[in-house]
């Protein structure tokens, strides 16, 4: 019988800066449980993944770096991958689309595509920076949304509604390099015609009953409204060139040749195994499930364009199997956002606590069907109350027993009695169990599964009570040893997938001198353990975390929020342009005059004048002053203020203003401009 065979995917991160736990919950983490899951079933399996290099938002922010797209990408390359690293996340591949033979496969899809009908160009109207000489892809555009309003949304993107945009739709547009407005010129682009395979996809989705509903009801909602042509190309430098003769400076669009790269990843695998051809024995074998593992923002990719382009291709490529998207895994109330501030560091997060942790307390609360949230005090929760108090107790109270009773070796049962039956199978059955939610991509209900076994291995242990057989029923008490023994062997293989170093730290505990990782799944429940097997080193797997040192996360991070916030703030603040030149005597006529501020009163039916009553020293004058949503009356009563003293009467809101009060404005903040008290009224300022 020959093995199931599986090539999953995880969704290419992009290479502009660190990923963060919300990127990890969606796509990364449940494809590697998936992975170490199916190895262990016996399952022939691939594992590929690696950067998305291409875009706008790369070369943006390569030019705020001062800095190439190049070196840009190979920066983040790293960065990205030792975050893997960390969370204990293994790929059989790590690719990235910056290589050569990317290039080649993508554009050989391009031309595919293009020959087969499913390509066409248009000459459309698009945004020019004459300031920066260029055409303004997508990402280099900010504006206003023509669907809620939104001042900041970009030329692809609104990122408050989330509705698609091109940039020519976006009200008062900008360079988002410079700040200029662009104007609008003619360039000649290729579109795929998506509309033409809507059927197709039509009936290849409805052959997938089994998907998640969130996934099926998005895209068919998606298809059933209509799909229309999308653009592949832009006026790019950084990117693969279009192979068109009449294409020149344009660059295939990054998300098209994004999940080219799990191809092309899988090309640079089977050329490290020494098989160049090797490949083909996944993306050509159609009894090859094809798993792509991505987050819900990915899915209208996942399962409309990119089955779209491997129809309308000429490779004998297998379709998606299936796509379970999980929804957005958010940070205590918001989303995980490093621009905002309201983010982990991920590198601080790693010299504190073990990924094994953060492992468990994603995976028990991972977002499948509903967004859901890291908080610091449920991450504490998950880790005292589940992995120390439960799991790791019940490893320690065995273990220790054994070492102390039985001079470290696991015992020989004793005549099961019905309670020991009992607890034995349950023992036989959860990798079954676990099986189940593992192949229906159930990440959270099999961790929940596996937690009841350890929690039912702790009352197991209780209602036994040991530590009273062994003083007057030696043989009962090692049977209850040797099947706590035989529920922590089951338990370090059936945690294998979702916490690798602790289980293979328990396997090691046990006296296994064999790969964790090689123990078969379906065997495990029937596999008998040694009797007087010596145990290994004793260690505690799981420690505590303080009150103190989560109240201290949650302080920083909150003070790390309030400081990003601060400099968005100051980075924001538009000035107000220079006004026209004028000469020293036209200066030279303006009274500056210091005043003492009398009485404040508002102005009847307006909410931004205040009636101000300033003593000048010479004489008392009234002032009319815009200042009403600044100042409240009795916070200016007293000021020693500058005063305009030689403006020509006006009436405002029918009330006579004679002269003017200087204040400094900065954006929407109005300051009002002061001297020193012990400088009397009516003196001039020069």
């Amino acid at each position: 019988m020959s093995k199931e065979k599986y090539l999953v995917t995880s969704a290419l991160p992009y290479a502009n800066g660190p990923i963060h736990f919300g990127h990890i919950a969606g796509a990364y983490l449940p494809a590697d449980i998936y992975v170490r899951f199916q190895r262990m079933r016996g399952s022939d399996i691939i594992y590929i993944c690696g950067t998305d290099e291409h875009g706008v938002a790369i070369t943006i922010s390569a030019e705020k770096e001062k800095t190439t797209p190049q070196e840009h990408v190979d920066k983040y390359h790293k960065v990205i991958k030792t975050i893997f690293d960390n969370f204990n996340i293994k790929f059989d591949n790590f690719s990235r689309t910056s290589m050569k033979h990317h290039y080649s496969l993508s554009q050989e899809f391009f031309m595919d595509l293009y020959n087969n009908g499913y390509v066409k160009d248009h000459v459309t109207k698009q945004l020019f920076c004459k300031n920066c000489n260029r055409f303004l892809a997508d990402r280099y555009v900010m504006g206003i949304c023509p669907a809620c309003g939104h001042d900041g949304a970009r030329g692809d993107e609104c990122g408050k509604c989330g509705k698609w945009l091109e940039a020519m739709e976006l009200v008062e547009p900008k360079c988002k390099v410079c700040s200029e407005k662009p104007e609008v010129r003619d360039t000649k682009h290729w579109f795929l015609q998506l509309q033409l395979l809507s059927e197709k996809l039509m009936a290849w989705l409805d052959s997938h009953k089994e998907w998640k509903e969130n996934v099926k009801h998005f895209i068919g909602n998606m298809i059933k409204n209509g799909l229309e042509e999308r653009p592949i190309t832009r006026d790019l430098d950084w990117g693969i060139p279009v192979p068109l003769t009449d294409a020149k400076g344009k660059v295939l669009y990054v998300w098209f040749d994004a999940p080219i790269g799990y191809i092309s990843s899988t090309m640079e695998w089977a050329e490290k195994q020494g098989n160049p051809e090797k490949w083909k024995d996944y993306w050509y074998d159609k009894e090859c499930k094809l798993i792509h593992f991505i987050g819900k923002d990915n899915i209208s990719f996942h399962c409309v364009v990119w089955p779209a382009m491997v129809m309308g291709q000429n490779k004998p490529l297998v379709m998606p199997w299936n796509v379970p998207a999980n929804e957005f895994y958010n940070l205590e109330g918001k989303q995980f956002s490093k621009s905002e501030g309201w983010y982990i560091s991920v590198d601080d997060f790693f010299q504190k606590y073990s990924a094994d942790v953060i492992r468990y307390a994603i995976i028990s609360n991972s977002p499948e069907n509903r967004d859901t949230e890291f908080t610091w005090k449920d991450f504490q929760s998950r880790n005292n109350d589940h992995l120390a108090d439960t799991y790791g107790n019940f490893v320690h109270r065995t273990l220790t027993f054994i070492e102390k009773y039985f001079d470290g070796k696991i015992p020989a049962p004793g005549n099961l009695a019905e309670i020991d039956l009992n607890m034995v199978e349950e023992i036989k059955k959860t990798p079954s169990i676990i099986e189940e939610c593992l192949m229906n991509f159930k990440n959270r209900q099999a961790s929940h599964e596996l937690m009841e076994l350890a929690r039912k291995g702790n009352k197991y242990y209780n209602d036994k009570a040991p530590w009273k057989s062994r003083k007057d029923n030696l043989s009962d008490c090692a049977t209850t040893i040797y099947v706590c023994a035989k529920l922590l062997s089951v338990l370090s293989v059936i945690s294998f997938p979702f916490m690798p170093q602790s289980s293979e730290k328990l396997w090691s505990m046990l006296g296994y001198n064999t790969e964790l990782e090689g123990e078969r799944w379906h065997d495990i429940a029937e596999k008998e353990l040694t009797q007087g097997m010596a145990l290994g080193k004793i260690e505690v797997l799981f420690a505590k975390i303080d009150d103190k040192v989560i109240e201290g996360e949650m302080e920083k991070m909150k003070e790390e929020f309030i400081e990003v916030q601060k400099e968005k703030e100051n980075s924001r603040i538009e000035y107000v342009p220079v006004k026209e030149t004028i000469t020293y005597d036209d200066f030279a006529k303006l009274d500056f005059r210091v005043g003492k501020v009398l009485t404040v009163e508002a102005v009847p039916k307006s909410k931004k004048l205040l009636k101000v009553m300033v003593d000048l020293g010479f004489e008392k004058r009234q002032v009319v002053a815009g200042m009403a949503q600044h100042y409240k009356p009795e916070e200016l009563v007293g000021q020693t203020v500058i005063v305009v003293a030689n403006l020509a009467p006006v009436k405002l809101m029918n009330v006579e203003s004679n002269g003017m009060i200087l204040a400094a404005t900065m954006g929407d903040k109005l300051t009002v401009l002061s001297v020193a008290k012990d400088i009397a009224p009516g003196s001039a300022i020069s």
